[in-house]
């Protein structure tokens, strides 16, 4: 394959932004694992938080940032994210994002956790305008090759090359569709390949959420902390036909109550915030509330806010409800929490550098300390929006390096796999004990159990992966067994519950806040 300047993993909004950016003076390479439309940003209902109205403040979302975060967020990363919020919307609506606008301009809604109306959005389907719109300009840049329907397997570094020099230099991605594995050299490698929610058995993530640059980073060295924090989102759609469906934050904020199967409210004895508290708040209570009853779900209730507002504030929730058989408009919404989020990551600066030169991260696979023990709601979008930026900016203020020769990618010692069923049991069994092990409330105990599991597993996972050829399925299994390690080690040696984080055994918050760093090794292959 050709050269190029920038590689970049990755199709979600992170990773179109940038190339968007990128483009205007460099050649770049775009990886998806499916379509570029394909991504968890796509998925994103709510919207994008920024400081746009003038009853509103920057020290306000930097503070709702804080709280929510159990002030474990990075100040400084975090300040940086909200004083560049508005220039991030500007450019969106540069590009042509068709925003929901009122009689006083756009719309603005409120979230949980914000003191005030600060979520620009598109209608109930954000994140699918923003990736329409922002697609539509990728394949139409020159500048720009797309690959689709390609995974990286792993990144190229000096150390396994063999130099002193670890400075990354490309990436070996596998063609799914003839299955062959091409050589990607870049002069500077952007990971934008979103979190890692499919490594539990519940999840409002999109089937390529499966921590593959978290774990090509730590394996090519980099930094990961804070990865106990998985945010499960209080309310997804608990119907036998729906997959994934989220029922956006903003139903509570526009007035939806949280109930149970009786019709009666259960926020007001968790929490005085009630139904606007935060999100690790809110999911804690309800998977109280369900296992004190012996619940399969709760309730919520937006029905008492008349037909013609439901329709007009959520159109795409309101019809793929009532395909189901549930008129939001006139009847409750059963709902569950469902993993969400990926908090930590690979630890970043505010240029978007990991530690391994030429490598960058933007979006949910990085750990840049906006987001400390728990995201807040519309958080998220502005992250992958300003750290794309950050990182362009970065890279575009490089001077160019020469790359050496790169090895083509070694199938000499290894086989067709004889029976693929071992990749498929392997992914149920880690998924399924991770949501039981690793869930919404932990325990010392359970932890231990899900380690033991994990590290049987990574072993089945290494042997197989040494002996058989690559394939979509086997590279996605053994980046998730890796998430689950760092998951699983990061809550082992948080000693106390904050934010996302919930031990039985430490249920108690330390006065000072610590991030749980993990220092990766670099690995030949």
């Amino acid at each position: 394959m050709d050269q190029f300047d920038v590689l970049i993993i990755g199709s979600g909004l992170a990773g179109q932004s940038a190339a968007l950016r990128l483009a205007r003076k460099l050649r770049v390479a775009l990886v998806s694992k499916r379509h570029l439309e394909d991504s968890a940003s796509g998925w994103a209902q709510g919207g994008i938080a920024a400081v746009l109205d003038n009853q509103d403040s920057i020290d306000a979302h930097i503070r709702d940032t804080q709280v929510a975060g159990v002030w474990l967020n990075d100040a400084r990363a975090t300040r940086f994210v909200v004083e560049n919020g508005r220039r991030a919307i500007e450019w969106l609506i540069a590009q042509g994002v068709p925003f929901t606008k009122d009689e006083s301009g756009y719309h603005l809604t409120r979230e949980g956790g914000h003191s005030a109306r600060r979520v620009i959005h598109v209608a109930d389907a954000t994140g699918s305008a923003v990736q329409e719109t922002l697609t539509r300009k990728v394949r139409a840049n020159p500048n720009i090759t797309i690959l689709e329907d390609h995974i990286a397997i792993d990144l190229i570094t000096g150390s396994k090359l063999g130099l002193r020099d670890n400075r990354c230099f490309g990436a070996y991605v596998l063609n799914s569709r003839d299955g062959n594995v091409h050589t990607l050299p870049a002069r500077n490698t952007l990971i934008a390949t979103g979190g890692a929610g499919k490594v539990y058995l519940y999840t409002t993530n999109p089937d390529t959420s499966t921590g593959d640059g978290i774990a090509m980073a730590w394996r090519a060295g980099c930094r990961v902390a804070n990865m106990e924090f998985i945010q499960f989102h209080p309310t997804c759609l608990y119907h036998p036909q729906a997959k994934s469906f989220l029922i956006s934050e903003a139903v509570r904020g526009e007035g939806g109550l949280l109930k149970l199967p009786d019709g009666t409210r259960f926020m007001p004895e968790h929490d005085e915030r009630v139904e606007l508290a935060p999100r690790d708040v809110v999911a804690r209570a309800i998977d109280f509330e369900m296992k004190k009853r012996g619940l399969d779900c709760v309730f919520l209730d937006i029905s008492h806010k008349g037909e013609s507002f439901v329709r007009s504030h959520f159109p795409n929730i309101h019809a793929r409800c009532l395909e189901l058989g549930i008129d939001i408009a006139r009847d409750p919404i059963p709902v569950v929490p469902a993993a969400h989020y990926t908090c930590g990551g690979i630890v970043t600066d505010r240029r978007g550098r990991s530690d391994v030169d030429g490598l960058y991260v933007a979006g949910e696979a990085s750990c840049t300390g906006l987001h400390g023990a728990n995201r807040l709601a519309s958080n998220s979008l502005l992250e992958c929006l300003v750290f794309a930026e950050a990182a362009s900016d970065d890279i575009l203020a490089q001077e160019a390096t020469a790359l050496p020769r790169l090895p083509d990618w070694d199938e000499s010692r290894v086989t067709d796999a004889d029976e693929e069923v071992v990749i498929s049991h392997n992914w149920d069994e880690l998924r399924r004990f991770m949501w039981d092990y690793v869930g919404i409330v932990r325990t010392t105990k359970r932890l231990k159990r899900a380690r033991h599991r994990i590290r049987l597993l990574m072993r089945e996972i290494d042997e197989f992966y040494a002996n058989f050829r690559v394939s979509h399925d086997l590279i996605e299994l053994r980046n998730l067994v890796v998430t689950a390690d760092l998951i699983v080690r990061c809550a082992l040696l948080r000693k106390e519950s904050r934010g996302l984080h919930f031990s039985r055994d430490f249920p108690d918050t330390l006065p000072q806040a610590r991030n749980t760093v993990l220092r990766g090794v670099r690995r030949r292959r």
